[in-house]
Formats: C-alpha cells, structure tokens, sequence
C-alpha cells in the first residue's frame, strides 16, 4: 500500500540537520518536554563521517560533548570514527527521533508555523523550525579555467589513493595542510602545495605546523608560497608566483580551500542573507532570524566566516534556542 501523502505530521520543533549542534537542540527540546524530530539528509553526524578518514580533532572530547553524556575516549583528541560514533550514542542513549536519509527539499511559511516537504513528499507542520545543516557539504571552488577536469578535487578523505602520484594541494588552512602531510607520507611521488598568502593560517594545528614547515625545508615538499592558480589543463596546473608564471604538471589536484553553508534553504525560508558574506540575518541573543520561529544554529550562522563557530561554541546555541521558545510559550507545550 503507497504511503498516505495528504496526511501531514504535526510536530512542535523541527530540526534540519543531525550533526553535533541539530542533535543538541533536539537533547534541550527534549528535557523541556517538547516534542522535536530532526531531519538528517544522511546518517547521525553525516558531515563528520566525511572528514579525512584519519582526522583528529583540535579540540579535546570534553569540549564537543552535548547533553549530559561523557565523551570518553584513551585520549584528549578524538578521530573522525570516535566522534561519529559518540553522536550517534547520543542519539541513541537519548531516544531522539531521527529521521535519517530524509532530506528536506520544500518549506512554506504558514500563519501558524511551517510546512516541510522531504524528498518523496510527505509532509510535516511544525511551529518551530531550527535550521543546523553545517557547511561541510559545500566546497569553495576557485572558479578558474579547467577546475572542472576530473583530477581536480574538491575534498580529501584519505592518503593512500595517491601512492606513486605527484599531487598538488591548493590551500593553506588545515585540511591543505594535512592533506599534504598525509600523501606525501603515504608515498606520493611528488608533493607540492599552493597558498596565494606568504604564510600558513594562524589556525593550523599547533602540532602540523612545525611537520609542515620542517618537510617544506628539507625539500620533501615543494611550498609555492604569495601564489594562485591560474588555470588547470590536462597536464597540470598553471600558477602565479612572485616570480612569474609557472606549469606544474601533476596527475591529482586537490582544492582545499575552505566550505560555505548552504544558504538555499534558508533564502526558501524568506530568511535575509548576504551575498557577500553568506551570513544570515539573526538575533544572537535568541538565535532566532526575522521569520518568527525559525532558528538557525552551529557552523550555518557564521556564512564564509566557518573559523568562527565550531562544534565546541555552536552546540551551546542550543540552550539559547530552546530557553527562547520555552518563555514564548511559559511553559505551555500544547501550542499546535
């Protein structure tokens, strides 16, 4: 029998995204007695899940636990698989209703709340809608000649595809640097990196910067520092350096040069955005944006500027989102 599709859902706190700070909202929802249902286009913690394969995190376990739950681990930092595997425990230790591999394509504003469509048509009305999709889905792109050639990549799981490979790495952050280190390591015939400042981000990690420089010394990787990426052709790459126009061929390039959150969603909303910036219109001190009772949270406030929020500062987003709700209503649940 086909699914009803003219019957919808009523639910009171609709979250977009199981990620850390999606999951914390509905942790809060929940000790507040309201009824909240996240939306997750993939599994619990989907954009973690593809991180580089062998990625540790900056921050100590401690600080990207959510709810009440210890994240413990044999050591300060935990992998990409451990922290998987913590925020699907929240979610399973909580009971939070997780509606996985459901994408969410349409939204309506109602005059009493929302309409959510997801990608085979059912549909859900909620009152409240908090919107932590995170940004990681989207790649930055130079938007240069020939970027769409198929050795030109746009995300780095693991070293070990490049074996035998000379491999250029365009970016200077620490998924550039990683990325570098890692296939160079894994055995990579020649390894250089591109970085159009004259020095590495401030915010790579204090234990790669030494590795990257010393490596960059000693001539193991090659460093074109104050340069940019001209345009790509079958046999490489064309830069511009301080001294002139260079070709490098290679037979892989990887472009690591940051992410945006994906802004479509809240734009469908009617929520104001920046073109520039790619940072929505939103109160800081509830979260919430102008379209009354819709919430944005974690790394999809901050637009371009994604070294601003992380797991640790954006999961605290959510107290403040449900305490707001919570005084809308004093305490009255039953407001569908």
């Amino acid at each position: 029998m086909l699914p009803n599709f003219d019957f919808m859902e009523q639910i009171e706190i609709a979250i977009i995204g199981g990620g850390p700070c999606g999951l914390a909202v509905a942790v809060e929802a929940q000790k507040e007695g309201f009824n909240a249902v996240v939306f997750e286009k993939g599994t619990v913690a989907e954009n973690i899940r593809h991180f580089p394969t062998n990625m540790v995190f900056f921050s100590t376990a401690d600080l990207l636990q959510i709810g009440d739950l210890p994240f413990t681990i044999p050591h300060p930092k935990p992998t990409r698989a451990e922290a998987v595997a913590y925020y699907q425990k929240v979610a399973q230790f909580y009971h939070l209703d997780v509606r996985t591999n459901t994408p969410i394509v349409n939204v309506q504003r109602t005059d009493n709340g929302f309409v959510l469509e997801d990608s085979i048509g059912r549909r859900y009305g909620s009152k409240y809608v908090v919107v932590a999709t995170g940004y990681f889905e989207n790649p930055n792109k130079l938007n240069v000649p020939g970027e769409h050639l198929p050795f030109v990549k746009h995300r780095y799981e693991e070293a070990l595809a490049y074996w035998g490979k000379r491999v250029v790495v365009v970016g200077g952050g620490n998924s550039a640097v990683e990325a570098a280190l890692e296939i160079y390591r894994a055995g990579a015939k020649q390894v250089s990196i591109i970085h159009r400042r004259k020095e590495f981000s401030p915010s790579v990690k204090y234990w790669l910067k030494p590795d990257i420089e010393n490596r960059i010394k000693e001539g193991s990787i090659t460093a074109y520092m104050e340069s940019t990426v001209k345009y790509f052709v079958p046999e490489g790459v064309v830069i511009q350096t301080p001294e002139g126009e260079k070709m490098i061929e290679c037979d892989e390039v990887l472009v690591l040069i940051g992410y945006t959150p994906n802004i479509h969603l809240l734009k469908r909303f009617g929520v104001p955005v920046d073109e520039k910036t790619k940072t929505p219109l939103y109160n800081p001190e509830t979260m919430e944006t102008p379209v009354e009772g819709l919430y944005v949270a974690g790394s999809v406030v901050c637009g371009c500027e994604t070294g601003n929020i992380f797991i640790e500062n954006g999961r605290l987003h959510a107290r403040i989102i449900v305490n707001h709700i919570k005084q809308k209503h004093k305490g009255n649940k039953n407001f569908l």
